[in-house]
């Protein structure tokens, strides 16, 4: 890759086209009104402080600050964040941390008001954005971000993170955050106890999941638990849905073949598949986040749930013990498949205290902050060197299996397609899990698809 010179310029956008791509966001979102409040009216989000040491109050010129956007708020993420302001501390003493934290699973809330900052000339010092299009269509190319072709020079990164990865995360020769982490998001996890007082073992495929819902249904057990509260919930079950129909190589055709959502029987057969699996879960999906919607799992009053492995970090910061209380297995129909998307941290144009910055993207990206991180988060690591001994039975079968089964890419989760088509095409799941209405969310999922032909 060409190597950037002082953290050059980047390509520009118009801002009406930025707007357009990115507001986008809120839109997903059920109503404005909800947005607003979650969002603080509109405004920043009320600033957290770290734990400990990055309490030392701020020089008087204010340079000693480093201010972290993300939405890392549930337990086993906010942990695994501790632990990397916890080494960045111990680099950087004396140094105040300000956690901005914007609570709402998949971002869907802190996205909405990252651009409200961005388009007002206030960046945080980096924030938090999913590799891929979510980072390169969205903030790349409309010149926001700075490249940091040297630090990944200076710190060897290149050398030690697998090319699929880097791959996502640069654009015209250049890179432009620091992956911290791989996520899994095909995964199925259910309650050990409840499989067995009912006789039954994970459903490999989708038939197999009808068979073992309508078993526990009979006993009088909900089969699957499903959020909604966070915006992510249903669009995250039907793109692992959209996997096990089509496969790894169609499935990533469809976005960049945009005509397939009209075209292909496929993906009738798989609003189809969606629409019985909603039909084994629990009708109050609204109320419930990601999270509410695990923890029913681990109390044993629904016996399954679909989500990607920060799930995992949860359940085990919740005291719940794996291949005890609960157990995984690949969501049905995508065995050899790893659906995966990878958090990374970037350099914002104009971040106010930007060494402290660059001196946060070099623990993001070191070996130590990844082992501390990861672990805790329920994810693996981005590099390729970890020290396998902290990752427990789960991680290393994750390790392991990224390396082997056939890769694919999260949409929900800003690996497969820009941000605006991931807000209509979030927003379509989202209507459908209240309607119910095939024909409508098929209209609506081919409507979306005029955002991957920009």
């Amino acid at each position: 890759m060409e190597r950037s010179t002082q953290f050059g310029s980047s390509q520009q956008l118009t801002r009406r086209q930025l707007i357009r791509r990115t507001l986008a966001i809120g839109v997903a979102l059920s109503s404005a009104t909800s947005l607003l409040a979650a969002c603080g009216g509109g405004t920043q989000p009320t600033p957290t402080p770290a734990p400990q040491a990055a309490q030392t109050p701020a020089t008087a010129a204010g340079e000693d600050k480093l201010e972290i956007f993300s939405w890392w708020t549930n337990p086993g993420e906010a942990d695994g964040l501790a632990a990397l302001f916890e080494i960045f501390e111990k680099r950087k003493p004396g140094v105040e941390i300000i956690n901005a934290t914007v609570a709402g699973g998949a971002g869907t809330n802190a996205k909405a008001v990252l651009v409200t900052r961005m388009q007002g000339g206030n960046p945080p010092d980096s924030f938090q954005v999913h590799a891929g299009q979510e980072l390169i269509g969205t903030w790349v190319v409309a010149g926001k971000m700075e490249p940091i072709n040297d630090l990944f020079e200076q710190e060897g990164w290149s050398k030690v993170m697998p090319k699929t990865l880097l791959d996502q995360i640069s654009y015209k020769g250049e890179f432009f955050s620091v992956p911290v982490n791989i996520h899994r998001s095909n995964m199925l996890w259910y309650n050990k106890k409840v499989f067995a007082d009912n006789g039954l073992e994970p459903p490999k495929t989708l038939d197999d999941f009808f068979a073992v819902a309508e078993k526990l249904k009979a006993a009088g057990v909900t089969p699957l638990s499903v959020g909604g509260k966070d915006k992510f919930e249903v669009p995250h079950l039907f793109e692992d849905l959209l996997l096990a129909v089509f496969g790894p190589a169609d499935y990533t055709k469809l976005f960049s073949e945009p005509s397939l959502w009209e075209s292909d029987p496929r993906v009738d057969e798989a609003i189809e598949v969606l629409d019985r699996f909603l039909s084994f879960a629990n009708e109050d999906r609204s109320a419930l986040s990601w999270a509410d919607a695990a923890q029913r799992v681990i109390d044993g009053t629904a016996a399954m749930t679909i989500m990607g492995d920060w799930a995992y970090g949860y359940f085990i910061n919740k005291g719940a013990k794996a291949g005890e209380v609960f157990g995984w297995a690949p969501s049905p129909g995508t065995d050899g498949m790893f659906m995966w998307l990878s958090d990374s941290f970037g350099l914002p144009k104009g971040a106010p205290h930007r060494n402290n910055a660059i001196e946060w993207l070099k623990v993001c990206g070191s070996r130590e902050g990844q082992d501390a991180f990861n672990p805790k988060k329920g994810s693996i690591p981005a590099r390729t060197d970890p020290d396998r001994s902290v990752y427990d039975e789960y991680l290393l079968y994750s390790i392991d299996r990224f390396a082997q089964d056939a890769l694919a890419p999260s949409v929900v989760h800003g690996a497969a397609a820009n941000e605006a088509y991931m807000t209509e095409y979030g927003n379509a799941l989202n209507v459908f899990s209240a309607s119910r209405d095939k024909k409508q969310v098929k209209s609506m999922l081919i409507e979306a698809t005029r955002e991957l032909k920009r």
